[in-house]
């Protein structure tokens, strides 16, 4: 059998953070940045992740991690290790030597915030899959890459970023239901913003969660607000003018959640491009959990988004050129 290569897009959460943990619609895009995985048969099992540091690791008989690696390249290969066991509980396979590419979701040695660990579970996922000559359908290929991602994640996430990481394009997303696909506005652009040096998800959603085991009704009423506004994404697409109202009153109930969780979502540059954005006539908000990722600007297409970026370079913000609705995993 020859190599087999899988590459899966990165991801934005465009709107519906937090709030489709409690069954809200989420919307997600795909980018055009991708990770790729070639899995090639071996004598023995072998990793390389040049990308995180991890070059000619030699794996066990079964392809686990070796006993004696150190705790911390233990943590950064975990969702490797998840992936591994559940494709290999399924059909077995290798030995493999397996090369994991993730540099195009950085920059600088920093995550962009693109949904790296989903991409890399969907592409690895397809791609010892197919190594190991199992067949998987788009459906399958999510619940099987989402199931070893929450895995890796201590069961935190919604699967919104696997989702776009497999199914490609611009999707309304809930937990438990296909995937929307959509169709995004000819006259909407949308910049992403490099807003800090990047964020621990699963950290950010910890504090959230602890907020609301502390206070159990103002957690509700938090969530329900933004769930309210959820609901309307689909819709408010048909409407640029309603799709960017939209925008910045989710931007404000995500503020006012994180003022009562002290969580870390929107810090004080994500406040300052707001301002920049909107004296530019356009609209800011955070994406997916927030923190140092990526933000998003929004605007008209045209003039309106060329003065929007030049207001955000002229502030000292990086946009980081992205096409959204890109193609999702293939193998």
């Amino acid at each position: 059998m020859t190599a087999i290569t899988s590459s899966a897009p990165g991801k934005l959460f465009l709107l519906g953070e937090y709030a489709v943990l409690h069954g809200a619609p989420a919307l997600l895009a795909a980018v055009d940045r991708r990770v790729t995985v070639t899995v090639v048969p071996a004598g023995s099992w072998r990793l390389h992740a040049q990308s995180i540091g991890i070059q000619h690791l030699d794996l066990d008989d079964e392809g686990q991690l070796p006993a004696a690696l150190n705790a911390q390249t233990r943590s950064t290969l975990r969702l490797f290790d998840t992936v591994r066991a559940a494709v290999r509980a399924r059909v077995g396979g290798g030995p493999f030597e397996i090369s994991i590419d993730s540099a195009e979701l950085s920059r600088d040695g920093h995550k962009l915030g693109l949904g790296s660990s989903a991409a890399v579970a969907s592409a690895l996922t397809a791609a010892l899959a197919r190594a190991s000559r199992l067949h998987l359908d788009r459906a399958a290929l999510f619940t099987l890459a989402q199931s070893a991602h929450r895995a890796a994640q201590d069961g935190t996430g919604s699967g919104g970023d696997v989702a776009a990481s497999v199914y490609g394009g611009l999707l309304s997303y809930a937990v438990g239901a296909t995937p929307v696909p959509l169709q995004w506005p000819t006259d909407l652009t949308m910049l992403a913003v490099v807003t800090g040096e990047g964020s621990v998800t699963t950290d950010l959603v910890g504090r959230v969660n602890d907020f609301g085991a502390a206070h159990p009704l103002q957690h509700a009423q938090d969530v329900a607000r933004l769930t309210r506004l959820a609901h309307t994404a689909q819709s408010a697409l048909a409407d640029r003018a309603e799709f960017l109202r939209l925008i910045d009153d989710y931007f404000t109930a995500l503020a006012r959640l994180d003022s009562h969780a002290e969580a870390g979502i929107v810090t004080a540059r994500h406040r300052e491009l707001r301002v920049v954005a909107q004296r530019a006539g356009g609209v800011f908000k955070t994406s997916g959990a927030g923190g140092g990722d990526v933000g998003l600007a929004f605007s008209a297409s045209g003039l309106a988004a060329e003065r929007l970026a030049a207001a955000l370079t002229d502030a000292g913000a990086s946009v980081v050129p992205l096409v959204l609705g890109a193609e999702g995993t293939r193998s």
